[in-house]
């Protein structure tokens, strides 16, 4: 018989979601079931509370200035897509990293196969940890580029990007800078104040403990005419225009909202408050530099990225002699009920860097604030097995 499941696949989607959360959504399809902002009964009214209710608790999360400086999506894959189409045609020459998922390599590539006027892609390089290579990003500002689009934390290592100076750089060349923050809203601390980026993006199913089908995006004040929307439709307001809103967030809020999804969302980030954002950081931190301790006494496994829990999120990547990682990964699951994920991770030029692509990427846990030491112990005691018999 199959061991319990233990769930180490956070990165991807969180799991299992707070209680109120999975409460918040039934409540909202058995009682509610009605369209945002598309009706003046009383069910519509108060799904549109709903909405604004998480946009409330967005801004509050990440310190924006209102809550109409939040818009939302339906992942991060789909918010990542509107803020790159909608800073691209304002640019000239694009700047991002090798630390990037595809949700940004990919829409960057498609935009310069399409549009000849395009002029310049690039991918800046990683160090072994997967942290930028900060003269390598200057000499890109140096040359002319004037967008940048970055990941707060890689999905690979977990490394955490030197934000603060990447940003008074891109400051002093006058770049444009959207932020892909889908592995840190949630687990690190983050406040747009202190951390001016134009736009920052990111998922709602992942720290943010929400359902899947749920993207955020905040944009900074001004910045109204240098994000162009991409999608366009019914909004609940100015039906009597032929010309999409312009106004925030609606211009770039077309179509139903996913109410049930938002009502989560809402929960997610409540219980995240609830809980302290620092403190399930640092717990996540201390079980992580556990791992990391326990896995490294093990002489047929290779761990990449940052030995320091404190310059990174609750995300390591490893690999065990003599098996591919793929293999490693369908153990783990059927031999002990251990999820993680393995491979490329969607983000292959990070493999690069950090030496893993010739082996086909690595396995990958990622914790969760409901995961355990007693979660991690039985990880350990499995990749010790498993790496006995490679040898």
């Amino acid at each position: 018989m199959k061991p319990d499941r233990i769930y180490l696949d956070n990165a991807a989607t969180s799991w299992p979601k707070p209680p109120s959360v999975l409460e918040a959504v039934l409540t909202t399809m058995r009682d509610n079931g009605a369209s945002a902002g598309r009706g003046s009964y009383d069910s519509s009214l108060a799904a549109a509370q709903i909405v604004e209710d998480a946009r409330r608790r967005m801004a509050k999360l990440i310190g924006a200035e209102q809550p109409a400086r939040i818009a939302f999506g339906f992942n991060g894959t789909d918010v990542l897509n509107l803020a790159i189409s909608g800073m691209i045609p304002h640019a000239e020459y694009v700047a991002t990293t090798a630390a990037d998922h595809n949700s940004v390599h990919r829409p960057l590539q498609w935009w310069y196969e399409t549009h000849p006027q395009a002029k310049m892609l690039e991918a800046v390089g990683c160090d072994v940890e997967g942290r930028v290579k900060l003269h390598k990003l200057e000499s890109a500002f140096a040359r002319g580029a004037d967008l940048l689009v970055v990941t707060h934390a890689s999905n690979v290592t977990g490394t955490i990007q030197p934000l603060e100076q990447i940003l008074e750089m891109a400051q002093q060349y006058d770049v444009r800078t959207i932020l892909d923050a889908a592995q840190t809203l949630g687990h690190e601390p983050l406040n747009v104040q202190q951390l001016p980026f134009d736009v920052v993006v990111g998922s709602g199913h992942k720290g943010l403990l929400g359902p899947l089908g749920t993207g955020v995006l905040y944009l900074r004040p001004g910045l109204e005419d240098h994000l162009t929307p991409s999608r366009f439709g019914g909004t609940g307001t100015e039906s009597e225009s032929p010309r999409h809103p312009q106004t925030m967030p609606f211009k770039f809020e077309a179509g139903n909202h996913n109410v049930p999804g938002l009502a989560g969302l809402a929960a997610g980030i409540a219980w995240l408050e609830s809980q302290g954002v620092e403190a399930l950081r640092d717990r996540q931190r201390s079980l992580l530099g556990e791992l990391i301790e326990r896995l490294r006494s093990i002489d047929a496994v290779t761990l990449y990225g940052t030995q320091d829990p404190s310059q990174s999120v609750a995300v390591l990547s490893f690999n065990i002699a003599g098996f591919d990682p793929q293999e490693v990964a369908a153990l783990l699951d059927s031999q002990y009920g251990i999820e993680v994920r393995s491979g490329l991770h969607c983000a292959p030029l990070i493999h690069q860097s950090i030496c893993s692509l010739p082996l086909g990427g690595t396995v990958r846990v990622s914790l969760g604030p409901f995961n355990t030491r007693e979660h991690l112990e039985q990880l350990a005691a499995a990749v010790e097995e498993i790496a006995a018999a490679s040898g």
